[in-house]
């Protein structure tokens, strides 16, 4: 199969959301153009986005929304539930154990850990926070698929070690570094510290730009 970019990656997951407002509405059909207008792209970089994994269409009518939903849901894996560990129950973490989108999405947050004493054995989400020491056997006993890292920046790498070693596939990294894992492992970075960056940058330059032109 032709590798697939990440860019394309992030784009079937905006034409699944949607798709899901436009079953919302009530809708059977959509265009390619539809798809487009609502992302801000062509309609020729939807066509070609969706030939990666088949054929879905029909010219002249677009798309069975449904039909295009189900297999988008399909082709991100969304069709599956995936059991999800937080090593992380601070502030980020706490935030991310109260938000219930991921559950709706087929994320199920089933283990939380944490090395720090006063937290270790409260409930945080609905969940009871073990140490982080247990982490491998819990992996294995629960049948983890992802870790969600939301420490310190100075034991990202540690747990992302064990989440390696413990048979994790996948981990969301929320610590501002970055992680080194075996191949057999993906990695996504949320560093909500360099957004920040770049959009003061972006604002920057965009006075930086009206200065030089109301200096002309």
């Amino acid at each position: 199969m032709t590798r697939i970019s990440e860019s394309t990656v992030r784009r079937l997951s905006h034409y699944f959301r949607v798709l899901e407002e436009v079953r919302a509405e009530g809708k059977r059909m959509i265009s390619s153009y539809r798809l487009a207008e609502r992302e801000g792209i062509t309609s020729a970089q939807v066509r070609k986005d969706l030939s990666y994994f088949g054929s879905f269409g029909r010219r002249g009518l677009g798309y069975n929304v449904d039909h295009l939903r189900n297999e988008i849901q399909a082709i991100l894996g969304l069709d599956h539930r995936w059991k999800v560990a937080m090593i992380g129950a601070g502030n980020v973490g706490s935030a991310l154990l109260a938000y219930r989108g991921f559950q709706e999405q087929g994320f199920d947050v089933v283990a939380v850990f944490d090395s720090d004493p006063s937290r270790i054995g409260k409930n945080v989400g609905g969940l009871v926070v073990h140490d982080v020491a247990v982490l491998p056997d819990i992996v294995r006993s629960h049948g983890i698929d992802l870790g969600v890292i939301a420490t310190p920046l100075r034991a990202a790498q540690e747990v992302a070690d064990a989440l390696a070693a413990s048979g994790v596939h996948g981990i969301l990294n929320f610590a501002p570094r970055k992680l080194f894992v075996p191949s057999h492992v993906t990695v996504r970075n949320v560093d909500m510290t360099m957004e920040f960056e770049s959009l003061s940058f972006a604002l920057t330059q965009g006075r930086a730009g009206r200065r030089r032109r109301s200096g002309d």
